[in-house]
Parts: structure tokens; C-alpha cells; sequence
């Protein structure tokens, strides 16, 4: 089994990165193969509508070459994903957003991407704004009918100058116990790949006609 992390984070050794350290820890304990990808700090373009992904399903023909792709295709042969961000203005980061605008808008047209896979949802503050970064990560899952990695609390890490997440000792705990229910939840859908729903064709009905 092997998970993919995204690290939103401009700083690539900030506290999201330690955050998700905290969850992949537990994951390798399993021998689960892990990989951290760093898109926080790169020029990712924004999803402009064009519908082309779903025309020529598996991935953004609109803008092929500045990394999305490739995670796609890095995607396809995982179970897991971890989306990780920092806190920007009570937001996900800019390339954050970017980023999963089109993975997920890709990942809707093909059940081989993200469909009925495993994800987790971390987050990185200094103070406030955690929750509804994390709410906003989380419909990205949900969009998916993912398995929902779970703790014993939200899935938010405080600190601001890198390393200082390390000092949150409720949200160490809070990694290491998604970590945990992620190792389950990948476990249990291996054990039931054979009787997974196919993924259907979505109703479209705007409000307007």
C-alpha cells in the first residue's frame, strides 16, 4: 500500500510538514510506503472551467506541465492521500486551492484517481482560522466518496516559526491518532476492494435553465 501527502505549505519544512510527519510516522510503522510532495511553493495555475478533463478524462489538458498531472498519475497507483495546509487568511494557501480545484475536478471523471480511497485532512495555524481550513480540506474528500481518516479531535497543529507544532502536544496526538485510524481504513478497504459500489456518472441539474 503505498500514500501520497500534499504539503500546501510555502515553507517545505514548516509545521504542515510536521503535521503530516506526525500521520505518515504511523503509516510506516505498517509498512505503508509513503511520499511528501511539495506544491506550496510552486506556480500552479488556478482551474479555468474549461471541461476539457472530463471530455479527455485523467488529467488537465488546460495546463499539462506544472506538476498536477504527474501527481495524478502518482495518485493512481496509491490507496491514500493526505492533504496538508497552512492557514492563510482563515483559507487553504493559494496553490493549495489551486491544486485540489483540479485534481479532484480531474478525479470526479475517472474512479482510479481518488474514488472510494482513503484521505486525511491536516492543518497547520498560528492562531485562528484552523477550522474552516480544515472544513474546506475535508469537502475535497467528501466530493470523492473517500474514506475519511478520523482522530479524537479536528485535525488542526499550532505554531508558527517552523518546528514549533512540536510543542502542541493535543495536536501530536491528534496526527498520531488519524495516522492510526488511516492504517485501519486502508487495511479495511483492501480487505473489501471486491465488494466496492462502482462509481456512477453524477446528476448535473443547474438552478437556473
Amino acid at each position: 500500500m503505498k500514500v501520497i501527502a500534499i504539503n500546501g505549505s510555502p515553507r517545505k519544512n514548516g509545521n504542515t510538514y510536521c503535521a503530516i510527519s506526525m500521520v505518515i510516522e504511523e503509516l510506516e510503522k505498517e509498512g505503508i510506503e509513503t511520499e511528501i510532495i511539495d506544491i506550496g511553493n510552486k506556480p500552479i495555475r488556478s482551474c479555468i472551467g474549461c471541461g476539457r478533463c472530463r471530455q479527455e478524462t485523467g488529467r488537465c489538458h488546460a495546463f499539462p506541465d506544472d506538476g498536477v498531472n504527474e501527481v495524478i498519475e502518482k495518485l493512481r497507483e496509491a490507496d491514500g492521500i493526505i492533504l496538508g495546509s497552512p492557514v492563510h487568511f482563515a483559507g487553504i494557501s493559494g496553490a493549495m486551492k489551486c491544486f485540489c480545484d483540479r485534481l479532484f475536478y480531474v478525479a470526479a471523471s475517472t474512479d482510479d484517481i481518488l474514488y472510494h480511497k482513503v484521505g486525511a485532512a491536516v492543518v497547520a495555524v498560528r492562531r485562528s482560522g484552523g477550522i474552516p481550513t480544515w472544513d474546506a480540506l475535508q469537502r475535497y474528500l467528501q466530493y470523492l466518496q473517500m474514506l475519511i481518516a478520523t482522530s479524537n479531535y479536528w485535525g488542526v497543529i499550532h505554531g508558527l516559526m517552523p518546528g514549533e507544532a512540536l510543542q502542541d502536544e493535543e495536536g501530536e496526538q491528534i496526527m498520531h491518532e488519524m495516522g492510526k485510524d488511516m492504517v485501519w481504513k486502508l487495511k479495511m478497504r483492501e480487505q473489501s476492494l471486491s465488494t466496492a459500489p462502482p462509481q456512477v456518472s453524477k446528476v448535473r441539474t443547474n438552478f437556473i435553465r
